[in-house]
């Protein structure tokens, strides 16, 4: 096949058999092409099939009898992909290293066959297939197949195939692959760089730092220089774990023994910082680059930049970025999209515009990713006219829109209730000639799951993947991020599945949408097990999934399980972000532990992030719940002082703080000061005062506060009119409760369980006559019961002196899987107490207390016919 094969097939023709021999050159040749060609098409038909005419065909060069075992090692279409290549190689009849193969393990022939295959990911697949048994006499054939394909320059292949090996045999056996390649004796000249340098990148796929650490070590004793590329790989992974000491003693070392370190080098360990969140010792070194011989250079600054990005200091950010120009070096497209990103998810649009239209004077050419920065910014600010202007902009440009701008403005015109010209937008388009085929598909997928049509989508993803139709992983993430959303768990897990199976890598945005599946159906557990999966599968995991993961823990109520995340993935080397910083310290917050969120704060300021409104609004929303009102006022001047303005969700939570204190004469003085700071009171500042001034029962202010409500043009809500329901039942005024009931129904405004609940709770604790007529009302309007509800009930009925009727409707409730909550635990407990007291306990059947039996038993009628709903109430 190539020059100087011959010797090397002399000199490793030893045979190692496999463990079933039986499969022969004869069998290979009686599979005629047209076979081959059945079997491919069986591969292209049922590629997750194991045991389909594709797995059994490649089954004979494995060791294993067990024809499904491939299913764990390849995807479909790593199957594929060697069946076309060894049909290619049976139809030039080059069938010799099969013939020899298909009986027994020699490494010149699985060299032979990976080198003719070309493709270095089908030739390591092929690898995958044959190298199943790691035991040690199995490895040095491995390592040989290893030297064979370096002394023909195949060094990638090479190292896929070291890679593999090591990440079998483990760090413990490590050294057995350095033994077999080192000490290996054959007739041809392969230089000890290319071995060593082979072996160390293999340790560092497989995460096995120490070791690589000694093999470096061993070449600067034989006076080899590892390549700039490993170097550089060696302080990524170095530094993810933390070893900063080795980094600086791996430089040192470099200069001390006349070794320039590169661009490459220097810039690997900026990045390495940069992830860390140490972002001055990353720019401390781009200052001192030029000791070393080198100067900085685009993707240096780019990394500094996107750092400061990522940490919320865009000013920083825009800094660097007139130093960068200053110092003679061009920014990059990367360098303008990221900047334009960050102002974006600021909110700061007119500073993100106004980087988008100078680009034209720094020589930088806007480009799809550009855009697309620019219009997911409007989208996001609600400005789908701007968005579709820039969209026009850029087709008038030439600029070729992909799959993410096309759901950006999809996603945008669905998200905001214009479904119609979404619709519009999406026919345009697929009559247009913007877009290439994949796209287009991907597109008509997305917006199959925008509309809600989840099943026809996956239905068309199947159909196009049956055809051998160009998908990417967008499609897969529109349908599995469509399901998580609607809360279809299994069907999700089935389109990941699907994904896995064609040999699509599962991106970030996959893990987090099955992540928030699971995570809004409360399992957690599974959530973890899902990060768990995907981090042994070598797929990297970020911050996003533990932040998700974290959030979901507070919100049921599990600090612990959230603090031991934070804990392992910083132990993992997966360091926070802003976001990830701020939706802990919210969950500290709402647990209570505001001192420990006040650490964290000092953690994130320490690390050069800047805590945005939703960081302070958590702590003064916490602080406000233990009633240190006077702290929250404090927290809020030290957000002016950090140059973010108070917002009307920081506002809001000091007044309502002051309210429930009773500080009303404070209250109002915030109020006050919301419009000299130009900032105008909602519908959520003008509820709180109305209930503070509603549970004092001063009407007259109560009323004023409705007055100020009108005049400013704000329209009452359905908490508004609650509001006042609940004043009035509290003074046993039903007639009055209902009349603004009726009012409700009649200005169109759907009453929701908050009035029923109300109304009905003093319905019963009314006069008769009232509560039946109030309850006819109710079910006139197909009231329906919540947990609520029952304990409203429940409670009424135990006044009534019938503590037995309360144990006995919770028995009964109990039996159809009715979920209590801790109020009505209480109540159980009290009637409990009462029976066993013999406290006021009526032996009469007062027509009051039938008509609670009857409220009872419509609302358990309702719970029996609903069962599979039951966890949803």
């Amino acid at each position: 096949m190539r020059n100087g094969f011959s010797t090397l097939r002399r000199s490793f023709a030893h045979p190692l058999h496999f463990l079933n021999p039986s499969q022969t050159l004869a069998l290979l040749r009686r599979r005629t092409n047209s076979h081959l060609r059945f079997a491919f098409y069986s591969a292209a038909s049922t590629p997750a099939d194991p045991a389909s005419g594709t797995a059994a065909f490649l089954h004979q060069f494995s060791p294993s009898r067990d024809a499904t075992d491939l299913s764990g090692v390849l995807n479909a279409n790593e199957r594929r992909k060697i069946l076309v290549g060894l049909a290619k190689l049976i139809k030039r009849y080059e069938v010799s290293p099969l013939e020899n193969f298909s009986e027994c393990f020699r490494p010149v022939d699985v060299a032979e066959i990976m080198m003719f295959l070309e493709s270095r990911e089908t030739a390591f697949a092929f690898f995958k297939i044959a190298a199943q048994d790691f035991s040690p006499s199995f490895v040095v054939l491995y390592c040989t197949v290893a030297r064979l394909l370096m002394a023909e320059r195949f060094f990638l292949m090479a190292q896929d195939l070291l890679t593999w090996v090591v990440k079998n045999v483990g760090p413990c056996r490590s050294w057995e692959v350095v033994e077999a390649l080192t000490q290996m004796e054959d007739c041809v000249v392969v230089y000890d760089f290319y071995v060593f340098d082979s072996v160390m990148r293999a340790l560092m796929g497989a995460d096995m730092f120490s070791e690589a650490l000694q093999i470096l070590f061993t070449m600067r004793e034989m006076g080899l220089t590892p390549s700039t590329s490993s170097i550089s790989i060696l302080f990524k992974l170095l530094l993810r774990v933390g070893d900063y000491g080795s980094v600086w003693k791996i430089l040192g070392d470099l200069l001390r023994r006349g070794t320039s370190p590169t661009n490459i080098m220097l810039n690997s360990i900026i990045l390495g910082f940069c992830r860390k969140g140490f972002v001055n010792v990353a720019e401390n070194l781009l200052h001192v680059m030029h000791k070393f011989g080198c100067f900085p250079d685009t993707i240096g600054y780019n990394l500094v930049i996107n750092a400061y990005c990522m940490s919320g200091r865009t000013p920083a950010a825009l800094k660097w970025v007139n130093f960068m120009i200053g110092n003679g070096c061009d920014p990059s497209a990367y360098t303008c999209s990221t900047l334009i990103n960050a102002l974006c998810k600021e909110g700061n649009m007119m500073e993100a515009r106004r980087v988008f239209d100078g680009l034209q004077d720094i020589h930088v050419q806007p480009n799809t990713v550009i855009y697309n920065a620019l219009l997911n910014g409007y989208v996001k600010a609600r400005n789908i006219e701007q968005a579709c202007l820039l969209f026009e902009d850029m087709r008038l440009k030439g600029i070729a829109p992909d799959c993410v701008t096309i759901n950006i403005l999809v996603a945008g015109h669905y998200r905001y209730g214009r479904v119609e010209d979404g619709n519009k937008f999406l026919n345009s388009l697929s009559q247009s000639q913007l877009l290439s085929d994949s796209a287009l598909l991907d597109v008509s997928i997305s917006g199959l799951c925008w509309v809600g049509r989840l099943d026809e989508a996956m239905k068309v993803l199947f159909d196009m993947l049956e055809r051998g139709m160009p998908l990417s992983i967008y499609s897969f993430n529109s349908v599995i991020a469509a399901y998580s959303r609607a809360g279809l768990v299994s069907n999700a897990f089935q389109a990941y599945k699907l994904m896995i199976q064609y040999g699509f890598f599962p991106s970030n945005s996959t893990c987090s949408s099955m992540l928030i599946c699971l995570c809004g159906i409360g399992w957690l557990r599974e959530a973890w097990q899902l990060i768990e999966k995907m981090m042994l599968k070598g797929l990297h995991v970020n911050r996003m999934p533990f932040t998700i993961l974290i959030d979901a823990h507070f919100r049921e109520g599990d600090v612990r399980s959230a603090q031991s995340l934070w804990t392992e993935m910083i132990c993992r080397g997966i360091f926070p972000d802003a976001i990830t910083f701020s939706a802990y310290i919210n969950g500290l917050c709402k647990a209570g532990l505001v001192e420990d969120a006040y650490d964290v704060l000092s953690e994130m300021l320490q690390r050069g992030f800047v805590p945005n409104n939703f960081t302070y609004n958590s702590l003064i929303g916490g602080l406000c719940d233990l009633g240190k009102l006077n702290e929250a006022v404090k927290v809020k001047e030290e957000m002016s002082q950090r140059d973010l303005i108070p917002d009307i969700f920081t506002v809001n939570m000091i007044i309502n703080g002051f309210c429930r204190e009773g500080r009303m004469r404070s209250a109002i003085n915030m109020v006050m000061d919301m419009y000299r700071t130009g900032m105008t009171p909602d519908i959520v500042t003008y509820n709180t005062l109305l209930s503070a001034y509603c549970r004092e029962f001063d009407l007259i202010n109560a009323d004023n506060v409705i007055s100020k409500m009108h005049s400013s043009g704000q329209e009452p809500d359905i908490t508004t009119y609650n509001i006042c329901i609940h004043t009035f039942c509290s003074n046993r005024k039903i007639s009055q409760a209902v009349m603004i009931m009726n009012k409700l129904i009649h200005m169109g405004i759907v009453p929701n369980t908050v009035t029923y609940n109300t109304i009905l709770n003093g319905a019963c604790g009314g006069v008769l006559d009232h509560a039946m007529i109030v309850t006819a009302k109710l079910l006139k309007m197909a009231f329906v019961p919540n947990v609520v509800t029952t304990n409203v009930v429940l409670s009424h009925i135990r006044k009534q002196g019938m503590p037995q009727k309360v144990l006995a409707w919770g028995k009964k409730l109990s039996q159809i899987g009715f979920r209590f909550d801790y109020i009505t635990h209480k109540i159980m407990e009290q009637a409990h107490y009462d029976m066993q007291e013999n406290i006021e306990i009526s032996g009469e059947v007062s027509e009051k207390s039938l008509f609670l039996d009857f409220l009872m038993y419509l609302t358990y009628e309702h719970f029996s016919r609903n069962t599979h709903q039951v966890d949803a109430i």
